[in-house]
């Protein structure tokens, strides 16, 4: 008896609008034993070549660092549908601008220290709010990724049904680095804070994360596997994006270990089912 074969990993670093300098970054690897095998990196400079290697046939879960919902507070104010595709429906249609337009004046509605609206995720996660359109321009992530993982029929456990061999669940590096480096900085795109400090960051955080010792690996005993020369090529991207598409993989391994317990929604708690939930927050 043939035993089915694990699905393969990817965990993807994105970014809103991709470019030669800065392209989306995607991790690629798979599970063996107690350990997650870094296959390889891909990158695309479009958000089209992005889009179409999501829609190639294929069985994987994957960790995708972009927001996949809004917060409720903000849709209800702003009158959008409640149910979450007709939601994403209605976001796909807006502009940029318009999108900026709407949120600002959700916020300029607000006093001081409560401008966002956050979601219940957030807390938990230490994200950024989903409504945030500058540093980051997480706003605008969700607005180029999630019509786009829609579109190639992609499942979205607690949000969409889609192709089962293909599942996406919303990621957040930031909460997998912190949780061995705490708050010490270990990337930035500026090149003037790309110190030596934070090379340090980042190999003490592939140490942690190659010896099993992230709390998150811990709980299900897993630890990552990588050539010398991919240990280098992490450690050397001083933007992080690699290392930031490698710990969303990492991620979506976590989240193949609690399947694979009979978890029936990887790993996710009940949420809400219009804002959706990062994975292992």
């Amino acid at each position: 008896m043939t035993l089915p074969s694990l699905p393969s990993l990817l965990g993807c670093d994105f970014t809103s609008a991709p470019s030669r300098r800065k392209p989306i970054t995607l991790a690629v690897g798979r599970t063996d034993r107690h350990r997650v095998i870094l296959g390889g990196m891909e990158r695309f400079e479009t958000l089209d070549g992005w889009a179409l290697r999501m829609a190639e046939p294929g069985h994987w879960v994957g960790g995708f660092d972009l927001p996949f919902g809004l917060p409720r507070e903000l849709v209800t104010t702003l009158g959008w549908p409640t149910d979450w595709a007709a939601c994403m429906a209605h976001y796909a249609s807006l502009s940029r601008e318009a999108i900026r337009e709407a949120f600002a004046g959700f916020c300029n509605a607000r006093p001081v220290g409560g401008k966002f609206a956050h979601r219940a995720t957030d807390g938990p996660a230490g994200s950024s709010p989903s409504m945030k359109w500058v540093n980051p321009p997480v706003a605008f992530m969700l607005h180029a990724g999630v019509p786009r993982l829609i579109a190639a029929d992609v499942t979205l456990p607690g949000l969409r049904l889609g192709d089962s061999a293909r599942v996406g669940l919303e990621a957040y590096p930031g909460l997998l680095a912190r949780s061995v480096l705490g708050t010490t900085p270990y990337k930035s795109d500026d090149k003037a804070k790309q110190t030596p400090d934070r090379l340090i960051a980042r190999k003490t955080l592939i140490n942690a994360l190659e010896n099993g010792q992230a709390p998150l690996l811990q709980v299900c005993g897993l630890r990552l596997k990588l050539t010398h020369a991919q240990r280098d090529a992490l450690a050397d991207d001083a933007s992080g994006d690699s290392l930031d598409a490698v710990l969303c993989l990492l991620q979506a391994a976590w989240a193949q270990t609690q399947h694979g317990a009979g978890h029936p929604s990887w790993g996710l708690p009940a949420f809400d089912p219009l804002e959706g939930w990062i994975v292992s927050a």
